[in-house]
Order: C-alpha cells, then structure tokens, then sequence
C-alpha cells in the first residue's frame, strides 16, 4: 500500500481494508463451498437429486447477513469521504490549471509553479481548473481524487499534509494521446520554508540573469508548460508540428481558410503561441492548442525562440 501523507488516509485505508477482507473471506468461502460440493454431490456419493422447494432460515440467513456487511463497508467509506467533501473556511488557496497536458499551479500571491508547494500541517484548498477537456487531480499518497471539468463552478478540493517531502502527482482521467505524460509532483515544506518560498515575490516574474544560457532556459521552459507533449525534438508527429529542423524554413499553413506560405520566425511563433488556430500548419487540426497569451512574458518568449533556433536546420 503507498504510504500515506494526509489526513485522509487513515478513513480511506479503513475502507479499502474492510472491503478487501470482505472480498477475500467470500473468495476462499465461495471457492471452499464450491469444493465441497462437487465433492459431496458428485454423481457416485449422491446418485439421486433431492429437490428442496425453499428454506426461510437460509433465505433469511444469506438476506441479513450482506445487509449488515454492505452497511459496514458503506460506513467506513462513508466517514472517509464526507471530510474531503467539506473543505474549511481558512487554508492556503491554490488554482490548479490543467490543460493537455501539463499542470500549473498559481497562488493568491500571483506565484505560479508547474510543482505545487505546500507547507506541512496546514490546510491547503485546491481550486480545479480545466481550460480544454476532462482531466483528474489525483495525489495518491494524500489518498485525494477529484475530476476537473471544464466550465464546472465552484469545482474544488482540499487535504492537510501530515509529512514532508516530495509526492506525485497524476492526471487520472484519459485526456488524449499524451495522458500518461501528464504528470507533477507535490513539494510539502516546513511552514517557515514555505513561507519563504511563497513570498519570495522575484518568482512571479523571473528574470533571466545577465549571462545565462537562453537557449537552456527556453527548453526548460517548454518542457514545464508541456509543449513537448504535443511538439517533439526529434521529428516525429505528434498532436502538433516538431520543432526539429523548422526554423527558418517556410511553412504551409492554412488562414482564414486558405493556403498559404509562411516564414518560420519569430512573428510566425509568437503568433502562434498567442494565437495557436490563426495559421493552422498544414495537416494538423485546430482546436488542438489553448492560447498562452498572460501566461507568458516576452522574455519567457525570447527564451523558447533561442531554444528553437538550436534546433534550425
């Protein structure tokens, strides 16, 4: 069983282990009777039937007993899920974005991270955002599971954890072709560590220091937005173009509904990335990509246009 990091893992537990000893007694009872009675009516021990019209002691008998033991598992599950559902007035408030397919993470401060930072023993409510399709926001150490739906209102989820360290995070709904990719971690830190974390303000709109490897810090860049999920480094296609050996080329590209040829420069990407269905490449669909625009800052856009010349022919 993962081991456990959250309030809520003693009412899940309870429940799962109920159930599971549930399915295992009447696994080996059924599997036992079954034995037993092809032993004891086989055809040379009991040569003639003998049919029994009814016995309201055994109807009776197999009626209440799983009566009783249905209503057990539904208490014990019962009590450990009403608590996820009543999340409390005061705590640490977070937006989850999901989109296709990466997380991000913002804070009432502004502070935005493709990981998402809490402090231990605090009460953290999650605000589930889904900006194209179904996705799930599914921590399994803190045992806490709950769908994103686009456009739902009010769609929320909370848990305390109990331990630091570093715990995955999975999206558990199949969102398209790059689902299993969709993955995050949760960073549980001492409350004055986080708090150090949290208002270190510098981070809401970071600058690149004098002398640092733009190109670098552009693929890093890609890489925590998800733009790898959809747009290989190596030539083959995915849900959107590769970025191998395309810069500096011309494009095919569909505007308005008709063909055309671009330049694959710094207009085309920027466009692009605040624009994605303006030029739809040749072959691909739209529809496909949500705009960046507010997202990212014209350094961030720098950065990811030095990475792709690397890659140019």
């Amino acid at each position: 069983m993962i081991l456990g990091a959250s309030t809520f893992v003693e009412g899940v537990d309870n429940a799962f282990i109920l159930i599971l000893a549930f399915s295992f007694f009447f696994l080996i009872a059924i599997t036992g009777l079954i034995i037993y009675f092809i032993w004891r009516y086989n055809n040379k021990r009991n040569p003639k039937a003998t049919q029994i019209k009814d016995s309201i002691s055994l109807e009776l008998t197999w009626t209440i007993i799983p009566i009783f033991l249905v209503l057990g598992m539904f208490y014990y599950g019962y009590v450990g899920w009403i608590p996820m559902k009543r999340p409390p007035e005061e705590g640490l408030k977070v937006t989850a974005n999901a989109r296709m397919w990466s997380f991000s993470f913002q804070y009432e401060n502004g502070r935005t991270s493709d990981k998402l930072y809490v402090p231990v023993d605090s009460a953290v409510i999650i605000r589930l955002n889904a900006l194209d399709v179904l996705h799930s926001f599914y921590i399994p150490a803190f045992r806490v599971k709950e769908d994103m739906v686009p456009g739902l209102t009010n769609n929320r989820t909370w848990f305390e954890a109990t331990k630091t360290g570093t715990y995955n995070l999975f999206c558990t709904e199949y969102c398209g072709l790059q689902h299993s990719y969709m993955l995050s971690e949760v960073v549980v830190m001492e409350k004055e560590e986080f708090k150090i974390w949290y208002e270190d303000t510098t981070a809401v709109a970071a600058v690149a220091p004098e002398g640092a490897n733009m190109a670098l810090l552009g693929r890093q860049l890609l890489q925590s937005k998800g733009c790898i999920a959809c747009h290989s480094l190596d030539g083959r296609d995915l849900v959107g173009p590769t970025y191998k050996d395309a810069w500096g080329t011309m494009v095919n590209v569909v505007t308005d509904g008709q063909s055309r040829q671009v330049t694959y420069d710094d207009e085309y990407v920027i466009r692009s990335i605040y624009e994605p269905d303006y030029d739809i490449h040749e072959g691909y669909r739209p529809g496909q990509m949500l705009s960046y625009e507010g997202e990212l800052s014209d350094q961030d856009i720098e950065m990811i246009i030095e990475f792709l010349k690397t890659l140019a022919p």
